[in-house]
């Protein structure tokens, strides 16, 4: 795991300064990669690479990058891993290539070669963004994993293309422009996060997941990014040739999954894992204990309130697999010291609240370990999700309702004093806002939204452009459930859940490796039959079955719990005074971007316990330290 960032521009540079700025741009990223740094330039062509590296395969200085190819017609910076690369090196070998090193950049070099860029890159299984400059075509491609789990984004103005692994990364850069996207706002406010392409700078995208951008003129507007695997064709591929048998279903999910974590287990610096004591981080650990030959080393973070607190579950878990098991708790007042860095860790408005607790267990981790395994992905793959167990059958038959009833209901509700609502209004106010929704998508799109409507906060914009309506009312899957799991597939998992962790994770140089997001995975998961992954109101039924032939199923059948924290409450206590300034009307006007009105009532409603609206409170929190950070 790295990071790295480059430059390509029309504009003539000598090749020491076009080197310079390279190296300016890796500098604030240093915390991807502090074991190594290198920089590479070609006056002739505009173009340099700079690169951070975090050294996980091959610590011998045969691994540093910026790497070239054995002809020298490419050269790549690239951050992640390419678990097959042991495969591929041998199949390259049969073609004549020798290697010096056992590094998986060299591997992707000579693939380049052998089979060009776009073929290569649909023959790696593995998380990845890689920057590579064909000498001989004179162009350069970016390319980005198939689910997104490595980030990349992409500056342009004419004469100048910039590049790299985190924006702070392109601030750091020859130029860049900091107006604000009021569109990607509003879609902030509304998912707590910024969905790609867009970014939360006007001139600034990121390149999708799975897609190649290759640029041949830094004077020319950006073209298009061409696919290179889409998740939308694997649904509908899986769909249309379903395993009809639950045995071979189950009997080929075990085999793609343990062959994923045997994969990620492979480096030359400790592994652990992170634990929750769920279905999907249960069953990775318990996978990864029959790989290894001594105990695996965990990790749990938890909190003072005990709705949010699976330490216990965890631990239960890690002494019956027997691994070496490491649990740290944190509450209001250690969030209140760590807060003030979030706005510099996460360089893009982000506001998920598990951030918190993410950025914790890495934290944890990294004392003694440089690579950990997590459970990312099973959620989304197999329907973990209570808004799949109970808003698949739900929002059908609501959709069924008369309009007209739905609206009646719904003002009823609005009109219901926010003092009798009590604890439940902000409960009640999101059931007036899915009755009021004109289709089923829309509703799951409410149940989604922090901001239901986030143009009334955001200054100067009609609407936001949202991705994930498109994708839940286009023309993909017929059932409901699997749109919903698609637009997450799509939207929230690279763009919160992934973004999350790589941040998390990379700012104290550690490598998170998720299994489960293997591809083979995401494409076996939409071949099982729905009742592999939904059965009543049991989600995720099919990797059940994987975790029960390794735990007794008392530490696996429970309620489930989320990876959070208890936000409203701190907002209320700990936090109350940090966020309130930041609150503040005047602040809240500052740069004429956020209409202040809604904002503060619901400051109001949520310290006078009014409505739980800490979600929603947390995005305006994150937005203001954040521009305070970087505009």
């Amino acid at each position: 795991m790295c990071g790295f960032a480059g430059i390509l521009t029309t504009h003539a540079q000598r090749r020491d300064a076009l080197a310079c700025g390279a190296c300016r741009m890796i500098g604030p990223i240093a915390h991807r990669g502090p074991d190594d740094r290198g920089v590479w330039a070609d006056a002739d062509a505009g173009i340099a690479l700079g690169f951070r590296r975090l050294a996980i395969l091959d610590l011998s200085p045969q691994g540093h990058q910026p790497m070239s190819s054995p002809s020298a017609r490419y050269v790549a910076v690239f951050n992640g891993e390419v678990y097959n690369f042991a495969a591929l090196r041998r199949e390259l070998e049969g073609y004549g290539y020798r290697f010096r090193g056992r590094s998986d950049t060299e591997v992707v070099l000579a693939a380049f070669e052998q089979w060009g860029v776009g073929a290569a890159v649909a023959k790696f299984a593995g998380m990845f963004a890689i920057a590579v400059w064909d000498a001989e075509r004179r162009e350069l491609s970016l390319i980005r994993d198939r689910v997104g789990k490595k980030p990349l984004y992409v500056y342009s103005e004419p004469g100048l293309v910039t590049f790299g692994s985190e924006l702070k990364a392109l601030a750091a850069g020859p130029s860049f422009d900091r107006t604000i996207d009021r569109a990607a706002l509003a879609s902030y406010f509304r998912y707590l996060y910024v969905p790609a392409p867009r970014s939360i700078f006007t001139r600034t995208v990121k390149v999708p997941a799975g897609h190649i951008l290759t640029i041949a003129d830094a004077a020319q507007p950006l073209p298009a990014p061409r696919p290179f695997w889409s998740l939308a064709e694997a649904a509908r591929a899986g769909l249309a040739d379903p395993i009809r048998s639950p045995d071979e279903a189950i009997e080929r999910l075990e085999a793609v999954v343990a062959d994923a974590v045997r994969s990620r287990m492979v480096s030359d610096v400790p592994v652990g894992a992170l634990l929750s004591g769920g279905i999907d981080s249960s069953t990775v650990v318990a996978m990864m204990q029959e790989s290894s030959r001594g105990a695996v080393r965990t990790y749990t973070i938890g909190f003072d309130s005990s709705a949010f607190d699976e330490t216990s579950q965890a631990a239960r878990v890690a002494a019956y697999l027997g691994t070496d098991h490491t649990e740290l708790r944190v509450d209001g007042a250690a969030a209140q010291a760590f807060v003030p860095r979030l706005a510099t860790v996460f360089d893009e408005p982000f506001a998920d609240p598990s951030q918190l607790p993410t950025c914790a267990v890495s934290q944890l981790a990294r004392r003694d370990v440089a690579v950990a395994l997590c459970g990312d992905g099973g959620d989304e793959l197999f329907g973990g999700y209570n808004r799949y167990v109970y808003g698949a059958p739900l929002l059908p038959w609501l959709e069924r309702v008369p309009a007209g009833v739905r609206r009646w209901l719904a003002a009823g509700v609005g009109r219901l004093p926010a003092g009798r609502a009590g604890r439940f209004g902000g409960r009640l106010h999101k059931v007036g806002t899915l009755m009021s929704a004109g289709s089923a998508a829309e509703m799951y799109r409410s149940l989604l939204s922090a901001w239901q409507r986030p143009e009334t906060i955001v200054s100067g914009v009609t609407g936001d452009g949202d991705p994930t309506h498109r994708i839940l009312n286009g023309g993909g899957p017929m059932r409901l459930l699997d749109r919903m799991m698609l637009a997450d597939q799509m939207m929230y998992l690279p763009d919160d859940l992934l973004a999350k962790v790589d941040r998390a994770s990379m700012s104290v140089s550690l490598e998170v490796r998720a299994p489960l997001l293997d591809h083979r995975v995401v494409e076996l998961s939409w071949r099982l039959p729905p009742a592999l992954k939904l059965r009543g109101r049991t989600g995720k039924w099919a990797l059940r079955q994987l975790l029960y032939r390794r735990v007794p199923r008392s530490l696996v059948d429970r309620p489930k719990m989320g990876f959070s924290v208890p936000i409203d409450n701190w907002l209320r206590g700990p936090l109350r005074q940090w966020a309130g300034d930041l609150l503040a009307p005047d602040r809240l006007a500052e740069g004429g971007l956020l209409h202040a009105a809604p904002i503060r009532r619901a400051w109001d409603d949520l310290q006078s316990g009014r409505r739980q609206a800490g979600a929603a409170l947390w995005a305006v929190v994150m937005f203001q330290a954040w521009k305070e950070r970087w505009i």
